[in-house]
């Protein structure tokens, strides 16, 4: 196929939900297609499925895991319908998952390992039926393995629940992809967000939301004209508009103010998703997949400079707060090298730091 420049696009669980969401996202595929871009779709699992596979594994150490397997393939069988595909597409995953429970039902214990093996069944079960359903509407799109592509960087020092649950990739340009992906007769190519594998080919998971977090990697991975996150807002606000109903919407934000943004709170977007776009310069666009005509925001480096002033508030609740007060640390050397060493070995991530003579308080990121 003649070499054009590609759109990454991700879709979340509310917009996989559906065969309207799938004809909203066949139209914004075939617009692409339209305006001269190869679209390159990145999907997560249908809404509510990451839950219920967590919950399969809980009911499954106890034992009870039956009514679960029949929840997750009444929902499947039910969209495979309502898309007018065969709902024998995804039977295979169904009867892994049916293996993987029994499995933990006999052991009485899951490990991470195992965790994200079952964890990955909904993204790849979503894609087939969504790419199945894209094919039917005459959109020639081909279906891709995320952990055929997608590579997490292997540390072992990490313990295994931030090695398997909470993975990071590299995201450098890769040409052998963009090679094979030219030599590729498909219009359109549909994968997983959510998952990749280890060098040695074990399933792996970006942390929950992590499909943001994909759909920048294959951005940067194929030098993308532009990466959009489809979501059920069009973009970020000065507030949470749920709270507070005035909030605007922020129509152009640079990468560094969304990155707090997302940081401190912030919901649209996941917070690791922005370096890999920002070191590459390459634009993201937050749009609805309720309503695609709505103006959305756009994060780049072309963010007009207004001076120093509030442009948003966001917030964070549920934290975990752990406070250290002893007159030991007052002209101690190395004390919060020991204190951080401490959180890094029992794999905890550490937010804010406040200090002063003899207190150290942080917050922990509990994700």
């Amino acid at each position: 196929m003649p070499s054009a420049p590609y759109v990454v696009l991700k879709f979340g669980g509310t917009s996989v939900a559906s065969r309207s969401r799938w004809q909203t996202i066949a139209n914004v595929m075939q617009e692409h297609l339209e305006n001269g871009y190869r679209p390159f779709v990145v999907c997560s699992a249908v809404a509510g499925v990451s839950n219920t596979l967590d919950k399969l594994l809980g009911e499954a150490v106890r034992g009870a895991h039956e009514p679960v397997l029949k929840q997750l393939r009444l929902l499947h069988t039910d969209l495979a319908h309502g898309l007018d595909v065969d709902p024998e597409l995804v039977e295979d995953y169904l009867e892994e998952l049916s293996r993987l429970a029994l499995g933990v039902s006999l052991i009485r214990e899951v490990n991470p390992r195992l965790h994200a093996r079952v964890m990955s069944m909904g993204e790849l079960m979503s894609t087939t039926l969504g790419a199945a359903f894209l094919n039917s509407q005459g959109l020639n799109t081909r279906l891709l393995d995320a952990r055929k592509i997608l590579a997490s960087i292997d540390d072992a020092d990490l313990p295994d629940n931030r090695r398997y649950l909470s993975a990071a990739c590299g995201f450098e340009p890769d040409t052998a992809l963009q090679s094979a992906l030219e030599e590729d007769d498909a219009s359109a190519f549909l994968t997983q967000g959510f998952i990749a594998s280890t060098p040695a080919g074990e399933t792996v998971l970006l942390g929950r939301g992590g499909s943001d977090t994909s759909a920048a990697y294959f951005a940067a991975k194929l030098g993308a004209d532009r990466l959009e996150i489809w979501t059920d807002v069009p973009g970020m606000f000065t507030a949470n508009p749920r709270q507070i109903p005035s909030a605007r919407l922020l129509r152009h934000l640079g990468y560094d103010e969304a990155q707090e943004l997302a940081t401190m709170g912030a919901k649209v977007l996941h917070p690791r998703c922005l370096e890999p776009v920002r070191r590459h310069g390459i634009p993201l666009y937050i749009r609805s997949t309720e309503d695609p005509g709505l103006e959305s925001t756009l994060i780049s480096n072309e963010a007009p400079d207004l001076g120093a002033k509030v442009k948003a508030i966001s917030s964070k609740s549920g934290i975990t707060l752990i406070s250290m007060d002893t007159l030991g640390m007052w002209q101690q050397v190395g004390f919060l090298a020991d204190v951080f060493a401490t959180f890094k070995r029992h794999g905890l991530s550490v937010d804010l730091v406040a200090t002063s003579e003899t207190n150290v308080t942080v917050s922990l990121d509990t994700a």
